[in-house]
């Protein structure tokens, strides 16, 4: 047969397709092997729900800490260094998806293996496995707490569960914990896309505001009876040692904001990665009116009795009509958060660990067997951090104190300083660099030397 009788009619084109036909148009860009129909059904995440999921990572346990913080600093100083270390997150996160992007990294732990070797890689991984393990296990202590109540101060503070139904076997804090991890944490684990969760981190914003509303609604009608004061702008200095007080809200701020180790799989899998800037400033412009509005409302409602917790203020008689219920709603709501919260911090968590365990490993995502067992073994790990460990939250201290702030601020500036690539575009660049570097070292040293401090006149004020 020759070429020529290979030749068709010129209308052949015209003929009709039949019911299995496919058309597939070839390009230098078209991949050799097609995505299976799993990703060819996701076309990429939206803005909004990059938006929510990035504001859940921001927004966890440490709202609650924020009141006592303006205790602490005072309204305008407290207020004021909120906003300041919200901009200084901004800055650090942009300066990861600029050297990123320079770099090719489609993580943070790719990015500091640009700039540092596996060595850094493997630093980073180490920091938010320890940060969000510890963080996790506070979440799951803080429900306990909240569902089945605590003694751990020699007095016992009944939970919602008592205080609605009684004390029963099921609603101990262990059978409550296992009953949680099961039913809602591991469902919500499971996902293996971080948009998977942007409808539950919309629900978790949205309990934020209830918190919120609650607390302003009753700041403001007892500010109208006439019943709490102006609170102090400014912090209350009279000696050295106040001071140095001053530092120790440096860990509460800095694991407020940390968000790093979420930024580059909300990216990776928006739909347009060009609005992972705006999804920043967006999520972190929200997080900061919903701190301070919660710093002031709840530092004016409870004044110099803001406990290091408010919601343990929400235990009291309010002195209003209703009391008790706002009080559940209250508790209720910061209860559901954390859940919400959960599997967002959870997430990072595991990729990190994988990326510990199994380096050279397949992504994880393509491997059902290995995603299991690092989810069944996480989960496992934290309830039983929650139920056995007597107290953590002095470790916390201690974690939000290097672990956070190396996530969220050393290492991006060191980064910048190292600067691998030449992408650094002045000296601004590295005068910024050397300023987060020195600033976060300087005031989180402070920070342990109080929190130590402290601990040992607490262990040893009963010798006494």
């Amino acid at each position: 047969m020759t070429i020529k009788e290979q030749k068709k009619p010129r209308n052949h084109s015209k003929k009709p397709k039949t019911k299995d036909s496919i058309s597939v148009t070839i390009n230098e860009k078209t991949p050799l092997l097609m995505p299976n129909k799993a990703h060819q059904d996701f076309n990429g995440a939206s803005f909004t729900g990059a938006v929510f999921n990035l504001s859940t990572t921001i927004i966890g346990a440490g709202i609650m800490a924020l009141p006592a913080t303006m205790k602490v600093l005072g309204l305008g100083f407290g207020i004021a260094l909120i906003v300041f270390v919200g901009v200084l997150t901004e800055i650090s996160v942009g300066m990861l998806l600029r050297f990123s992007k320079g770099s090719g990294a489609g993580s943070y732990g790719d990015l500091m293996g640009d700039a540092f070797g596996d060595v850094g890689k493997k630093v980073l991984q180490v920091c938010v496995v320890i940060n969000n393990i510890g963080v996790l296990i506070v979440y799951m202590i803080i429900i306990g707490d909240v569902l089945s109540g605590t003694s751990s101060s020699g007095v016992h503070h009944a939970g919602l569960l008592e205080g609605w139904f009684g004390e029963h076997w099921w609603n101990r804090r262990f059978f409550v914990l296992l009953v949680t991890t099961l039913a809602v944490f591991t469902p919500l684990a499971s996902f293996k896309r971080i948009d998977s969760l942007r409808h539950t981190s919309a629900v978790a914003v949205f309990l934020a505001f209830v918190f919120l509303v609650i607390t302003a609604t009753i700041a403001v009608v007892k500010w109208f009876e006439g019943t709490i004061a102006m609170p102090r702008l400014l912090p209350d200095v009279v000696d050295i040692n106040s001071v140095w007080a001053l530092f120790t809200v440096v860990p509460v701020l800095v694991t407020a904001y940390v968000c790093h180790f979420n930024v580059h799989s909300i990216e990776n899998e928006l739909q347009d990665p060009s609005q992972i800037k705006s999804v920043v400033r967006t999520s972190l412009a929200l997080c900061s009116t919903i701190y301070i509005m919660t710093s002031f409302f709840g530092f004016l409602l409870f004044g110099d009795s803001t406990l290091d917790d408010v919601l343990s203020n929400f235990d009291t008689d309010l002195g209003i009509p209703f009391s008790s219920q706002l009080n559940d709603a209250v508790r209720v709501s910061y209860a559901l958060h954390l859940m919400l919260v959960f599997p967002v911090i959870f997430h990072p968590l595991r990729v990190n660990l994988d990326g510990l365990l199994f380096p050279s490993s397949a992504p994880l995502v393509t491997d059902n067997v290995r995603f299991g067992l690092l989810t069944t073994g996480l989960n496992c790990v934290v309830f039983l951090g929650a139920n056995f460990i007597p107290s953590i939250w002095d470790a916390f201290q201690f974690t939000g104190a290097t672990t956070a702030v190396c996530i969220g601020f050393i290492f991006p500036a060191a980064i910048a300083l190292r600067d691998a690539r030449g992408e650094a575009s002045s000296r601004k660049d590295k005068i910024l660099a050397v300023f987060m570097v020195g600033l976060a070292v300087f005031a989180n040293l402070v920070a342990i030397y109080s929190d130590a401090y402290a601990i040992f006149k607490r262990n040893e004020s009963p010798r006494e």
